[in-house]
């Protein structure tokens, strides 16, 4: 099982921030990190994992390991709403 540091969450932030994230947790020593994202996100979810793993960690021998789509129900004020959701594994 993973820990919860092993856990890039992607939301709105440039992706470069997710992807200094990504490359700090493979630097400190970690074998596996999980990159998930909601709804919007996904596509930024998709950018990081792409260039951590093409730009900053091809030497270390980083790939994608797995990769799981679902659908979270989310309540809103106008009521239960479908949220998909990525969560991606790089590893080495």
């Amino acid at each position: 099982m993973m820990a919860e540091d092993d856990v890039v969450f992607v939301g709105n932030k440039p992706v470069m921030n997710y992807v200094l994230a990504v490359v700090t947790q493979f630097n400190s020593g970690t074998k596996e990190v999980r990159i998930m994202a909601r709804g919007r996100a996904i596509s930024r979810a998709v950018d990081v994992a792409e260039v951590s793993r093409a730009r900053f960690l091809h030497e270390q021998g980083v790939v994608v390991k797995d990769i799981k789509i679902s659908t979270e129900k989310l309540n809103t004020d106008r009521g239960e709403t479908n949220v998909s959701a990525i969560e991606i594994v790089l590893g080495k």
